[in-house]
């Protein structure tokens, strides 16, 4: 498993990548291509999900709906 700061390395690369609109990323000698900037953004998601692990802490998403009659 990569350590921490090799998951941000990554991370980062993708995150750079997203706003340049490239969908290439090159990083530790590898290459990927991305279909798209949604793909990126999973990618992205899945390493916030891999650093949390590493670091030994949790994501906690919460979703709030709230409701009213309109009254």
């Amino acid at each position: 498993m990569a350590t921490a700061a090799e998951l941000r390395a990554r991370r980062d690369a993708l995150t750079a990548q997203r706003s340049s609109g490239v969908a290439r990323v090159s990083y530790d000698g590898k290459t990927v291509d991305y279909r798209s900037v949604a793909e990126i953004d999973r990618a992205i998601e899945a390493l916030d999900r891999e650093i949390a692990t590493a670091e030994g802490r949790r994501l906690v998403r919460q979703v709030r709906v709230t409701t009213a009659k309109g009254l």
